[in-house]
């Protein structure tokens, strides 16, 4: 196993103005080719700083990584502090000068000392082109070891770790072509539960490398070769055996989204989607829209925070307000039903409640939050209750009304299927 250490380089990190999700993005990529991380370390903007972390780095791991400080501004120090470090001067690179000059003048800008620093790389390495920015990635193989510095936007950082850098590690014989284990992933259920059912499995297989990662609703069941290096014929046969015992708590092998998988389905059925929500005020909706593709299957959706919007836009009767209260079963399910007839799909979710942190009664604690559901096969109205501060309640009320409906198309899946074939026949 090759040594593998992370910097990621920023005042902002330290200061809490911006969370250090490239920890999150690279360590699960890294882990997913059989090269987890070793440690992460998160440093100033300093000169200084940079160099005594990535002196300590380079003397005892194989594979360094940083991000961010390849930019022009003065706080940009990285590529020059690691330069001193490793000994190596600064050289221009023609290709990344001429290409930087094109990309300014194509936007009417005029390319600055400050920003041809970005052009520069250490003797021997190489500029990774960045397709999205200014700042190039660098690669380095010296002295046995591999040295990669990436950009700190992740919209820059995420195209080049792919396209640019996963390559280049697989060539040195650094990573794995193909995902190190085989991922189980489950909703609704505690992790405790998820083990204590496909502990006998486990049982069963000695030497089998498991490991539980559990996050906003999920558990993810990762099963890898371990001791006895399993191949991945085994591994697929063991999964199959935990997804039967998981049942309808299985969610899919792999890393898709719970919207990921209702827009499967849906597509499998032929069918569309509209949402309506009230008080997770447009996350429900952004959920699937984050799905590249999303457009085909989901067709819109209405943020009905005010009692008039839900009246106006979703046609809810006033007399279930007035009778039953913004939060309740009714009008989740009339707001369903309201946006599938409005938009014209062929099923509808939605999603009234309340957050908090005020505005709850002995009724109607804070955190209670009501889901509707409409499709070809019936109506229904969930009531459930979620505790946390504001945000953790609307999140968790995403993924709760996202992952009931995917219960419930799995539930019909055969009778929706037979449907779908017979409109498509006729």
């Amino acid at each position: 196993m090759k040594k593998l250490d992370l910097l990621t380089l920023g005042d902002e990190l330290l200061l809490g103005l911006r969370a250090n999700s490239h920890l999150d993005y690279l360590g699960g990529e890294f882990a997913r080719h059989g090269l987890p991380l070793r440690r992460n370390l998160v440093v100033r903007d300093e000169p200084a700083d940079i160099e005594a972390a990535f002196r300590d780095c380079w003397q005892s791991a194989v594979i360094v990584v940083t991000t961010g400080g390849l930019g022009p501004t003065s706080d940009d120090n990285t590529r020059e502090a690691i330069a001193r470090v490793l000994g190596l001067p600064l050289e221009l690179d023609p290709a990344a000068e001429a290409a930087i000059s094109e990309r300014f003048l194509r936007a009417h800008r005029t390319m600055t000392d400050d920003d041809r620093k970005q052009c520069y790389r250490p003797r021997g390495a190489q500029l990774l082109p960045n397709r999205h920015g200014t700042a190039p990635g660098i690669y380095l193989e010296k002295d046995g070891k591999i040295l990669v510095m990436l950009p700190g936007p992740t919209n820059e950082l995420r195209p080049m770790f792919v396209n640019e850098v996963l390559p280049h590690l697989q060539e040195a014989g650094a990573l794995q072509s193909s995902e190190a284990y085989l991922q189980l992933r489950t909703a609704g259920v505690p992790e405790i539960q998820v083990e204590q059912r496909i502990r006998p499995i486990v049982n069963k297989y000695p030497g089998l490398g498991l490991a539980f990662c559990a996050h906003q609703g999920q558990v993810d069941v990762r099963i890898a070769p371990g001791a006895r290096d399993f191949g991945p014929g085994e591994l697929k046969a063991i999964g199959q055996e935990m997804r039967a015992v998981l049942d309808e708590d299985f969610v899919c092998f792999g890393h898709m989204t719970l919207a990921e998988v209702v827009l499967e389905e849906l597509h499998a059925r032929g069918a569309t989607l509209a949402l309506a929500e009230s008080c997770t005020g447009g996350l429900l909706a952004n959920a699937f829209t984050d799905i590249p593709g999303a457009s085909e299957i989901f067709l819109g959706s209405v943020v009905s925070y005010s009692n008039d919007a839900k009246v106006q836009l979703l046609d809810v009767p006033e007399i279930i307000l007035a009778q039953h209260g913004a939060v309740s079963a009714e009008t989740a399910l009339a707001m369903a039903t309201g946006a599938a007839e409005r938009i014209g799909a062929d099923y509808a979710l939605s999603i009234t409640g309340l957050a908090g942190p005020t505005g709850g009664t002995a009724e109607l604690p804070v955190g209670t939050v009501f889901l509707g559901y409409t499709s070809p096969n019936g109506a229904w109205s969930r009531k459930v209750h979620y505790s946390g501060d504001r945000l953790t309640v609307k999140a968790r009320a995403v993924h709760g009304a996202i992952d009931w409906m995917r219960r419930k198309l799995l539930k019909y899946q055969a009778v929706d299927l037979l449907a779908a074939s017979a409109g498509s026949s006729s």
